[in-house]
């Protein structure tokens, strides 16, 4: 295929247009488009591959986040998504860190067997939060203060992705006196996940999103392993995207900005579109 270079946005119109759909329209028309289940209407992927600003970029991949019935999980962003997505890794760090002390965003490490990373908008976590103590009272559950605690004094304080039992304690201990069925409470609801190597070590964690890890795992191979199958181990983005995943529940646009990222795939361009292709060793 024969390769073109890419026009600069200051003497692009559609890097022009792109730039003011990524400042004015995120968060309105593909919220909208989210909410009526209809993935064809968005714009396609090689039109939103790329953005300017971390907080556009993960606000865009929240909006078309997929639809997933079989388990309630808020809205996540993968890191390596938002390496895809923003070419300046340092500014991508940079901006996620100033998100996550701002109090925007959660950073969650994710027990994957790789160096994987969850973002989720902590308006969408402390919803999450909220949810599991409703069902909790449904069920007369006891020892539920421990929850407004967790949020009050240990999320609003602590905005690391792990944090030691003692200190864990001591912050709770801000709401009420620290029982251990407080803890082992928001370990089975899937808040605190023990460490492997430091027992007094606990992760953060994002309650039913372990139900995602092994469709995350298969969808990486399966997307990697339909390139290998083509010729030169390549395809257009634009018919690629329209292709589903059989053995994951996130969609292909998913998958596609996280190899990106992940440096498993990269892109170029041709004068009949962008190409995907297994990156070479």
């Amino acid at each position: 295929m024969k390769r073109i270079t890419t026009p600069g946005p200051e003497s692009s119109t559609t890097g022009t247009k792109k730039r003011r759909r990524e400042e004015e329209e995120v968060g309105c028309s593909h919220s909208a488009n989210n909410e009526d289940g209809a993935d064809d209407q968005f714009l396609p992927l090689q039109d939103e591959l790329t953005f300017t600003d971390t907080s556009v970029a993960l606000r865009m991949m929240r909006s078309q986040f997929p639809r997933i019935d079989q388990a309630s999980v808020p809205p996540f962003i993968l890191q390596s998504q938002l390496y895809s997505s923003v070419n300046d890794r340092t500014q991508v760090d940079r901006e996620l860190e100033c998100l996550r002390r701002e109090k925007v965003v959660r950073v969650f490490k994710l027990n994957t067997g790789q160096d994987d990373h969850a973002i989720i908008f902590l308006d969408d976590y402390l919803i999450q939060v909220d949810r599991i103590v409703k069902r909790m009272e449904e069920k007369k559950q006891r020892d539920l203060e421990i929850f407004k605690w967790f949020k009050e004094h240990v999320l609003d304080s602590k905005l690391e992705s792990s944090i030691g039992h003692n200190e864990l304690c001591s912050l709770l201990s801000s709401g009420g006196k620290v029982k251990d069925a407080h803890i082992t409470l928001l370990i089975n609801a899937g808040l605190l996940t023990r460490q492997f190597i430091d027992p007094d070590m606990y992760w953060f964690a994002v309650p039913s999103i372990g139900k995602l890890w092994k469709g995350l795992m298969q969808g990486r191979n399966e997307l990697l392993s339909l390139l290998k199958r083509q010729r030169h181990k390549e395809m257009f983005l634009a018919v690629l995207e329209k292709k589903r995943l059989r053995f994951s529940p996130l969609d292909m646009r998913f998958h596609v900005r996280d190899l990106i990222g992940s440096g498993h795939l990269k892109t170029f361009q041709t004068t009949s579109g962008l190409v995907v292709r297994i990156s070479r060793d």
